[in-house]
Order: C-alpha cells, then sequence, then structure tokens
C-alpha cells in the first residue's frame, strides 16, 4: 500500500490536475509566428524567413518557415534551417544537401534549429562534447560548405510550426524532407540547383528510407521548386516500424502478436518506453481513427498526452523515471485492443514497398540497441527483390547508435561527392 502510495505522489507531481487541458511550450517569436500561418500555398513555399548568424567560415544562412503536408495529404507548416556558401552560384546552382535529424521529441519546442547558434556539426546530447539539452545541428556541415553544397536541415511538422507531431511517422518526415529541398531551391539567396541527396539518422534515417520510396511525390507538379532530382539517399542507423511488423496484417491475432513483441521490446527500460509511448502517440496523430486507449490506460492516455505536448526527448524520459520509476509499464493497457488497426497505421505511416529512386547506402554500427540493425537489413532484402540499388556497410570497430553519424562521416561524404558528380555506383544488394 506505501509503495501504491508513493506512486501516486509522484504521478500527481505531473501536475495539478491531470484533467486540464495540455499547453504548448513557448518557443522563440520566429516559432511562435509561424505555428499562426495558415498552410496555404505550394508545396515547399516558404511563408516566413530571417537571417541566422553562423560561424561556419564562408557560410551565410537562414530560418525558414515553408509549407509541407503529412500521410494523410494534410497541408502543414514546418520550420528549418538553410546554410549556403557565401557568393554568388556557379550555373545550373549548388547541389542540395537535405539532413532528417534524429529523435529530439514531440512538442513545439523541440524542432532542432531553435536552440542558440544552431548552426554547427551534428551535436549530440548523449556524447562528451554535447553541451544542449537535445540534439542539434548539421552532421558535416562544414564540409559541405567547402565542397559548394546548400545543406537545409527540417524540424519535422509539429516542431515549431504548429501541429501535433507525429513522431517516428517516416511517411510524413519524409515528404518533409522533399519539401525541405524545394524550399531550399526556392531561397533565391541559397543559390541551389535541383539536384539533391538526403541523408538522415535514427528517425530521419527512417525519413530518408521513406522519401525513397515516393516517387510521385517528388514527381508533383505545381510545387515551390518542380522537377527536383534525388540522387541518393544516405541512413544512418534507420528506424523502419513496416519491415517489423512484417507489411501489416487485416488477422487481429496475429497483429496481437506483432503489437505485444514491439511493445516488449521497447519497454526494457523506461528510455525505450518513451520511444514507443511517442511513437504510438504520434501514429495517433497522424490517424485520429486510431484511440490512445486502445494501448493506455485512461490516466496513461493523460500522461502521455501530457508529457509528450510540453517535453523534449530527454525530459520526457526523465519524467517518466522521476514518476514512474521501474513502474513504468503500468500505464500500458493490459488488455490492448484494435492490434490490427495500430499495426495497420504503422505500416501506412513507414516505408511503402516501392523501389528507391534512387541509390541507398545504410551505415549501421554493430553495438547498436537503439535501432536493432536487422531493420535495415529486412530493408535491404525487400527492397533489393523489388529491383533497388541499396547498399548496407557496417562500420568499423564497436559503433553504438550515437556513434554512428561521426563513424560513418568518412564514408558518405565521398559517397555524395560520386553521386552529385554522376559516377557510375555499383548495384549495392547482395549477390549483384
Amino acid at each position: 500500500m506505501m509503495k501504491r502510495n508513493i506512486l501516486m505522489a509522484a504521478f500527481c507531481l505531473l501536475g495539478a490536475s491531470l484533467g486540464v487541458a495540455r499547453a504548448e511550450p513557448p518557443t522563440p517569436p520566429f516559432y511562435e509566428a509561424a505555428a499562426k500561418i495558415k498552410p496555404d500555398g505550394a508545396l515547399g513555399q516558404i511563408v516566413s524567413r530571417e537571417a541566422v548568424g553562423t560561424r561556419v567560415a564562408g557560410a551565410q544562412a537562414w530560418r525558414i518557415a515553408y509549407v509541407s503536408s503529412d500521410v494523410a495529404g494534410r497541408k502543414t507548416v514546418e520550420t528549418a534551417l538553410v546554410v549556403a556558401p557565401a557568393g554568388p552560384p556557379p550555373a545550373g546552382g549548388r547541389p542540395v544537401v537535405a539532413w532528417a535529424h534524429g529523435t529530439t521529441g514531440a512538442a513545439q519546442n523541440c524542432g532542432p534549429s531553435q536552440v542558440l547558434n544552431p548552426v554547427q556539426g551534428l551535436n549530440e546530447y548523449f556524447l562528451m562534447g554535447g553541451d544542449s539539452w537535445t540534439d542539434y545541428g548539421l552532421p558535416s556541415v562544414d564540409d559541405f560548405i567547402r565542397q559548394g553544397y546548400v545543406v537545409v536541415g527540417t524540424d519535422y511538422q509539429g516542431q515549431g510550426g504548429g501541429g501535433r507531431h507525429q513522431y517516428a511517422v517516416a511517411a510524413t518526415q519524409a515528404r518533409d524532407l522533399i519539401d525541405s529541398v524545394r524550399a531550399a531551391v526556392a531561397l533565391k539567396e541559397a543559390g541551389a540547383g535541383h539536384k539533391a541527396i538526403a541523408y538522415g539518422w535514427s528517425q530521419g534515417g527512417g525519413a530518408v528510407l521513406a522519401a525513397g520510396s515516393l516517387p510521385d511525390y517528388i514527381a508533383q507538379r505545381g510545387t515551390a521548386a518542380d522537377g527536383i532530382e534525388m540522387l541518393g539517399f544516405v541512413a544512418l542507423a534507420p528506424h523502419e516500424t513496416a519491415v517489423l511488423a512484417g507489411g501489416g496484417t487485416a488477422d487481429e491475432a496475429a497483429a496481437q502478436k506483432v503489437m505485444g513483441e514491439l511493445t516488449a521490446a521497447f519497454s526494457k527500460n523506461v528510455f525505450d518506453f518513451t520511444h514507443f509511448a511517442m511513437l504510438m502517440w504520434g501514429t495517433q496523430a497522424a490517424f485520429p481513427d486510431l484511440s490512445l486507449t486502445d494501448l493506455f490506460t485512461d490516466d496513461g492516455v493523460k500522461v502521455v498526452d501530457r508529457v509528450f505536448s510540453n517535453k523534449c526527448m530527454h525530459a520526457a524520459a526523465d519524467t517518466f523515471s522521476y514518476a514512474f520509476g521501474a513502474n513504468f509499464k503500468t500505464l500500458l493497457n493490459p488488455a490492448p485492443k484494435n492490434a490490427a488497426g495500430w499495426v495497420q497505421g504503422l505500416v501506412q505511416g513507414s516505408v511503402l514497398p516501392v523501389p528507391p529512386v534512387a541509390p541507398v547506402v545504410i551505415y549501421w554500427g554493430n553495438k547498436d540497441t537503439t535501432n536493432p540493425p536487422i531493420m535495415g537489413k529486412l530493408y535491404q532484402d525487400q527492397m533489393c527483390k523489388l529491383g533497388g540499388n541499396v547498399g548496407r556497410v557496417e562500420l568499423a570497430g564497436e559503433q553504438t547508435h550515437f556513434t554512428t553519424p561521426g563513424a560513418s562521416a568518412p564514408l558518405y561524404l565521398p559517397w555524395m561527392a560520386g553521386r552529385f558528380a554522376g559516377k557510375p555506383l555499383p548495384n549495392g544488394c547482395p549477390g549483384t
């Protein structure tokens, strides 16, 4: 009884009342204004912008808000950073490199472009060099500027431009990524051309894989920059849900098994549980017909809604740890319902079974326990059977999820340069 009383006391510290309507956290003026802009206009159209200071040599930078859309085709407003070399561009414009960031959280203040001095290389919370409460920055940005590339890094829908973030719904983040390329091209001062490569890590790695399988969206006309050409996709330790779900199933019993395995895999500790709960919260935002009470208790729904509406990743995990300790699983519904509906949502929000429009390379570490490398292997198997060109490279040494971006840079930089130069690339699929 005493243990239960202590737990409930900690539970109450989440707020004076769980019945209070959730509120959005404060954001800087640029983002506060962006969240009020109606998403009218063409995909990739810039609806707001401001200059940003940068210490990257020879660079100029801007924050932008631009129009995109989600997995259901609903128009949205996103925010992003654009960094470009100073001076006149070459004939045909500069190549574009589009960054898709890893997990930072679901609240409006979780966009990486909002931190102080955001224009720098990737700065990771968990690594010794991390200097912030979140991951931020653009990996290899100094190298890209020296090579004459334009770099754009989207914040994703719901991370500064209003709306509810659809966390790890790769099909939505893929559209954000593609439209960020259009926005970079539309920003005339950047001098961007229409040739682009996407690269991303973790959540962003999934977005990159999903973007490769959206040929119709890439080719869409009537945008702010028609005719963009995606030359390659670089996925660093990518998250990919559809392959784990077996491509989806209409059978409730089979779906219950899939959801049970997914829940167990991401409920081994409070950090993994935070990712899982945020994925379900984000999936329900993408597919409103789903109900969070299928998976969480009534109090659990109130808790996850309150936490993810107001806190970014690491703060959210700390809150669950503080309020519930080892009892975080008590937020889960002991008898989950509508498993088939949830599996269908997870699959629809992930990578479509369509061969990528350009070569893909996946970099992974053998000590990655955050996104199991089997995700990338199953994706490669699927896409190679469909005729795609998908390479997969194990990084040297003992690389974790969080060392993957740095360890892979010496490999992806020449890979990208080769794609922009039009050099032939052997098929990366096994046995070819």
